[in-house]
Order: structure tokens, then C-alpha cells, then sequence
């Protein structure tokens, strides 16, 4: 799907949400015309699901480097979790639409891998070299991370217009210190 077509839809989206979004808003914002729209695009749901498609190859492509990258396991954490507001960022609008956008990998015919897979993976190396604590359960560990960072992290950014590193900073100090091999 054209890009002009996709940010034409994203920048959309952000201003009138998913509810009011029409094709012929994005039309207009993209500089087509609806029949254009409608032969490259098709319908509002393919919209959706192209714009939840690039949501998740953004988020894959942007934490390889993380998973591949030298340092202690709670390290790259953090820097995944930077990574992460940096995605959720880039696709702001959409995930301030649809709070579910993360669940919704039967969309696609390719399978999405975990977006939480690549946390798991971090506090387990996190664990094995000291830099955090062990978790009783990885996988759900993986998920409290995940979901204590992005939707507050959606929220601060979009209701209450915090910036970025404001919102980014704090959120990740206090789930990292909640992870620590310290003590409080």
C-alpha cells in the first residue's frame, strides 16, 4: 500500500479517531481521489489492517538490533523499551484507536511473532547475568513490562501531551527499578 496513503490515513486518524474516520477524509488529506483510494486501498477495515501490519513490522524491525546488540540484560532492556515508545510513537494514532491493536495478529496470512517474546528474552539474559531479578514467571513478566510501559505510555503521550522523553523516562525508571536485584 503507498506510504502517502498510509501517513494520509495516520495523520487522519489522529485528529478524528477511528469512529469518524472516512475514506474520503484520507482521500482528501492523501490529494486523490476516493476512486484512487478505493483501488489501492479497498474498504476502512484493510485500511485498518495495513496500518496494524506496519505497526508490527516497525515494532519486529526495531528491536532486532536491541535483541542483537552487546550489554547486560537489564541495559537492553531499557533500550528496548525506548525502542518501543519510539514505535509506539510513530504509530500514536492508531494505538490511541484501538487499544487491542497489539492482540490482533490473526489478521494477517504471514504469522506476527510475540511482540513480548523479545522482553522475555531480555530478563531472561537479565537474570542469567545478575543485572535482574528473577521473575517467577518469565513469560508473565514479559507481559507486565509490556503492558505497564505501552498503554500508560499511549495515554501520557496522548491525553495528557506529555513529551516523549518525559514520559518515556519516567515509566521506564520505575519499572526497571521494580526489577532490580537491589533492594528498595
Amino acid at each position: 500500500m503507498d506510504e502517502k496513503l498510509l501517513a494520509a490515513a495516520t495523520d487522519a486518524l489522529g485528529s478524528t479517531g477511528w469512529d469518524r474516520l472516512t475514506m474520503g477524509d484520507v482521500a482528501d488529506r492523501a490529494g486523490v481521489s476516493r476512486a484512487t483510494l478505493w483501488r489501492q486501498v479497498g474498504g476502512k477495515e484493510e485500511l485498518r489492517r495495513e496500518l496494524l501490519r506496519r505497526l508490527f513490522l516497525d515494532y519486529r524491525e526495531s528491536m532486532w538490533p536491541v535483541l542483537t546488540a552487546t550489554g547486560t540484560g537489564r541495559e537492553r532492556l531499557r533500550r528496548a523499551l525506548e525502542v518501543m515508545c519510539a514505535v509506539i510513537d510513530r504509530h500514536l494514532a492508531l494505538l490511541s484507536a484501538f487499544d487491542t491493536a497489539f492482540h490482533e495478529t490473526g489478521l494477517f496470512e504471514e504469522p506476527v511473532e510475540s511482540v513480548v517474546a523479545p522482553l522475555v528474552r531480555l530478563i531472561l539474559d537479565g537474570v542469567a547475568d545478575g543485572s535482574l531479578a528473577p521473575p517467577t514467571d518469565a513469560e508473565e513478566a514479559g507481559n507486565l513490562v509490556f503492558n505497564t510501559v505501552c498503554w500508560p505510555y499511549v495515554h501520557l503521550r496522548r491525553h495528557h501531551l506529555w513529551e516523549p522523553e518525559r514520559a518515556r523516562g519516567l515509566l521506564l525508571d520505575l519499572v526497571l527499578d521494580g526489577m532490580s536485584t537491589e533492594p528498595a
